[in-house]
Formats: structure tokens, sequence, C-alpha cells
């Protein structure tokens, strides 16, 4: 059965391994969305620079939390995270799931839903999903859930919340250290053709670094990006963003 989330709402979750699917129409002047999570421990922070997973850090250390890459399917563009709820480390109480739009607001982004599958299960209904409308149309970040320890098992709460300062205030609110400084140049893969950090690639390309998983947990196909000259920033507890003021929207 697939849950329909309303705002707050929350499910339990029986699956040992989660896919969430962030997806959005297509469309002319639609920007690119992308996923990412932070691991956060009991205070509500992350424990350091390497709970981020994100374009540029595709995959926590643990293995345990890692990105697919983005892929086009007929109801329209996706980026997915995926975590294997049963490795995560005791010291992470929740995993924030997050989406962005760099340089872009999200009121240019229409029907952005974030879908829960069991990954070890090919071809599975959602277990749920949720409509995430922004308050303001002004955010250009945005938490669209959260994966939470409940006892001996895991929940997911819808939650909707707004950033105006994109993913590095967001970052930075939950502990995150930012080098505001301009980023370097990165060389592509041999033979493969310039693309930015959040395009969305229509044919096959180079994916993410995937972690090893169970057998029976199948891993989506690698329309991804082109993987990064590193998996770890130049300097460590360092991530190259946009400098910006951070702004809250809705907490």
């Amino acid at each position: 059965m697939t849950h329909a989330m309303l705002k707050g709402s929350n499910v339990p979750l029986d699956a040992t391994t989660v896919r969430a699917v962030l997806r959005w129409a297509p469309g002319q002047g639609v920007p690119p969305v992308d996923a990412s999570a932070l691991l956060l421990g009991p205070d509500g922070r992350v424990r350091s620079d390497e709970d981020f997973v994100f374009y540029n850090q595709p995959r926590h250390p643990s293995g345990k939390v890692w990105l697919l890459g983005k892929k086009r399917v007929a109801e329209g563009p996706t980026d997915t995270i995926q975590t294997d709820l049963t490795g995560v480390e005791p010291g992470v109480s929740q995993i924030l799931l997050v989406a962005s739009a760099e340089g872009a607001t999200f009121d240019r982004v229409q029907g952005l839903r974030i879908l829960l599958y069991d990954a070890t299960v090919a071809d599975s209904e959602p277990l749920a999903y949720f409509d995430i409308k922004p308050e303001t149309g002004e955010e250009t970040a945005l938490i669209c859930g959260e994966l939470y320890r409940r006892g001996e098992g895991w929940k997911f709460r819808a939650l909707g919340e707004g950033y105006v300062n994109g993913l590095q205030g967001l970052a930075t609110d939950f502990g995150i250290t930012v080098d505001e400084s301009e980023p370097a140049a990165q060389p592509l893969p041999p033979e493969q053709p310039a693309q930015s950090a959040t395009s969305v690639p229509t044919q096959p390309a180079y994916g993410y670094p995937q972690p090893s998983t169970p057998a029976t947990a199948p891993v989506a196909s690698g329309y991804g990006y082109p993987p990064p000259v590193s998996p770890v920033p130049a300097a460590a507890g360092e991530f190259r963003m946009p400098p910006q003021g951070p702004q809250f929207i809705g907490r």
C-alpha cells in the first residue's frame, strides 16, 4: 500500500534499504533539481562535514548513504538517494532528504514530489510519496522529509521546510563548514561532453561511485553526473558553494 502523505505526517518503514526519488515536471525554463542528504546526530547537527552527501561528495564514508544520480523517466526528470537503514551508524539519529535548485527559485519547479521505495524489491510500488509545495516560491532549497529512528526501527516524516539561500544556507544551519572561495575548474573524463553539476543528461553517462550493496538490493542505472576528480573536497572540511547569508523559512 502506498501512503499519500501530508506535511508533518509520518509513516513507519519496514524496508531495510530505501530509495528516495525526487521527481519534478519537465518544461521550458525549469531548473534541474539536486538531491542531497545530511546525516544528523542526537543534537540535530552533523558530526563532521563528511555527513553531507551531495553532488560534490556523492557517497558517505560509511557507504550506507549515496546518490544514484539523475535520470529521465516518463513522468519527468529525477534525482535519487539510497540508504541502507540497517547499516547506518548508531550515532546518526536522522537523515534529512533535501532538494535544491542552484541559482533558481522553486516557484519555477512544478510537480515536485518525493517518493520512497523499498530498494530490495525490483519494480515495486512506492511505500509513500509527498507532494512538496513551497510556502513562498522564493526558496532555493527545501528539506523534503526526514528518515529518523524510532525505537529499533525507522520512520519517514514529510516536511517541506524551505531556505531562500540555497544548499549553502541549509548546510551551514546544520553545522557544515562552507568554503566561500571560488571553486577550481575540474577536468572532465576523456571524450565526455561538458555539463554542469546540475545538468540532467538525456543519455547514459558516468554515474556516482557505488558502494557494495546486498545482492538483493538492485541499483539504479548510472544516469548521473561525471564523477568529481576526488570524492572529497580539495581541503578537508571545505565545501565550495556560492557565498550567501543564511535566511530560513517555515521551520
